[in-house]
């Protein structure tokens, strides 16, 4: 028996493709589940207005007409952010509404995009120093160390914020399917003790002493949360949930 659309739970995260205010001048948007690798993940994004006005926005998600409204409310989108090479699905689209925000990709974006034939106009290659445009306000990282993973992770001095891709993914168990629960667990990140996922850490083998040092340099931020992609975020005790995560690393 099928539930009633009309009295079937809400999705997880709900409401979806609004704005969700975390702090002064950060919002997140919860988006609509994609499939990667035939698994449905969540999507989040995370847009940050610089002190000129303009919008910096992380991992966009697939455009949305109520939530266009809502981000256009804010100020203009300026900047475009691929932080790593399985997150840049959507920036094209973003790019057809608001052709004159520039595109920062992590490496090894768009040489995946191109052998996926995905359309996307990468301006600037995310690298370990702040561009001007968002420089003293927004500190970068790009970890280093694997063999296939490079993500960008960005720290927003102001509210001692860090946002992270796939590097913690922490699912919980209300928003996935149950047949879904054991295959988390054994990926290692299924929430409370979520981390990047068993075949992830693995690519990091010959690299680790250098993604230690690079994750240290991050705890020494200080950030108080830590948004994450996918998964439940974390509002606070940033440094401890990522000492907790990134135990692998020791």
């Amino acid at each position: 028996m099928s539930l009633d659309p009309a009295h079937a739970p809400p999705p997880p995260y709900a409401p979806l493709n609004v704005l969700k205010r975390v702090a002064d001048e950060v919002w997140i948007v919860d988006g609509p589940p994609i499939r990667f690798y035939g698994l449905p993940f969540t999507t989040r994004m995370t847009l940050i207005r610089l002190p000129d006005g303009g919008l910096w926005v992380h991992s966009p998600i697939a455009p949305d007409p109520g939530l266009m409204a809502e981000v256009e409310a804010l100020g203009p989108v300026r900047y475009l952010i691929a932080p790593n090479w399985i997150h840049y699905a959507f920036v094209g689209a973003w790019q057809g509404l608001y052709p004159d925000a520039r595109c920062w990709a992590a490496p090894g974006v768009r040489e995946r995009a191109a052998s996926r034939d995905v359309a996307i106009r990468i301006d600037a290659e995310l690298t370990d120093e702040a561009p001007a445009e968002w420089a003293g306000i927004i500190d970068q990282l790009v970890i280093p160390g694997s063999s296939a993973h490079h993500e960008a992770v960005f720290f927003h001095r102001p509210t001692t914020t860090l946002i992270l891709t796939d590097l913690i993914e922490n699912f919980e168990r209300r928003a996935v399917s149950a047949w879904m629960v054991p295959l988390l667990f054994m990926a290692g990140n299924l929430d409370p003790d979520g981390k990047a996922p068993v075949d992830m850490r693995r690519t990091f083998r010959k690299g680790r002493e250098a993604a230690r040092e690079a994750i240290a340099r991050v705890i020494d931020w200080g950030p108080e949360r830590v948004i994450l992609a996918h998964g439940r975020w974390y509002p606070e005790n940033g440094v401890a949930e990522l000492t907790r995560a990134f135990r692998w690393l020791a």
